[in-house]
């Protein structure tokens, strides 16, 4: 099985699809940062600068971590192929969540700033949690493969012995904290909308595929590990 939940898991170079892919998400970036400079703008009538600026500077700032650790992730962490379809289909998801992000949280639909208190600190709390148990949990898993003894041999340690998917849950963990930073309840769809494609898609496509790679393993894994939230489910 190369194919499961609508990914390709075949090891196979895909260079070109990943730096399109890096380069369209730097354009994300820069045009995030253009939204928040003190320059006219034409996207929603005339206007120079969000009315909320430094809430809208903070959420560049969580827009650049993550496309740093997207770097990352493309290029140390990821062996497998990234097809055309899954490239640019994640650019246009990052498209509408880091610029939907933006302009919630500088205050495009409310007019108004927002001063800096607790629900700010705890959801860049759960940003930069989240980013450290999706990337840490990542980069274990690729130190240990590393090793040849390794090889065809199931990972069940570091993070992931508390959460099969662990590096899903920093993604729930750390969507969540960026809804929170934008102080807008529009926002939290995209938390709850992700966490129940892992349930529904991407978990069990990825088991099946695991099963059938790792057998018993995987089967023994699964049966005395929390499958996404650790110590809960």
């Amino acid at each position: 099985m190369t194919q499961s939940a609508g990914v390709d898991r075949s090891h196979q170079k895909s260079t070109m699809q990943k730096l399109a892919f890096a380069g369209l998400h730097f354009c994300i970036l820069l045009f995030a940062v253009w939204l928040v400079l003190p320059v006219e703008k034409q996207l929603f009538g005339s206007w120079t600068t969000l009315p909320d600026l430094p809430r809208a500077w903070l959420l560049v700032a969580f827009t650049a971590v993550y496309f740093l650790r997207h770097l990352l992730t493309l290029f140390y962490l990821i062996i497998r192929k990234i097809t055309w379809a899954e490239a640019l289909g994640l650019v246009v998801f990052l498209f509408v969540i880091e610029i939907g992000f933006l302009l919630l949280g500088g205050g495009i639909l409310r007019g108004h700033p927002v001063p800096f208190g607790l629900l700010d600190g705890v959801g860049t709390g759960l940003f930069l949690l989240g980013s450290y148990l999706n990337s840490f949990s990542e980069i274990q898993r690729k130190w240990w493969k590393q090793d040849r003894a390794n090889k065809g041999h199931c990972y069940t340690g570091g993070l992931f012995r508390y959460s099969m998917h662990i590096n899903y849950f920093g993604d729930t963990v750390l969507f969540t904290g960026w809804a929170m930073v934008t102080h807008s309840a529009i926002a939290y769809l995209l938390p709850l909308l992700i966490t129940l494609l892992f349930i529904y898609m991407h978990i069990p496509g990825l088991d099946a595929y695991l099963e059938e790679r790792y057998g018993d393993e995987f089967r023994a894994y699964a049966k005395s590990t929390r499958k996404l939230i650790p110590f809960v489910y």
